[in-house]
């Protein structure tokens, strides 16, 4: 564990058990939806790379335009 972690640690034992539990639901959480978006990224990396390598091949076609924000 890093000293960083131990440090946060130290200082959520200090909480009252509410807060403990609050911020420990939600750093369960980020870290689910951590692996949920891993798991994703690897599930279509091959479609995103397809999509990737299509917008290169359009962009050297010049078959692209500059985005103008202002035009949206």
């Amino acid at each position: 564990m890093t000293k960083l972690m131990e440090k946060a640690i130290e200082k959520l034992r200090s909480l009252p058990e509410e807060k403990q539990d609050a911020v420990a639901g939600f750093v369960l959480s980020e870290i689910q939806e951590d692996q949920m978006w891993e798991e994703s990224s690897i599930k279509h990396s091959v479609n995103l790379r397809k999509v990737a390598d299509e917008a290169s091949d359009d962009f050297r076609a010049g078959g692209t335009s500059e985005l103008d924000p202002d035009a949206l």
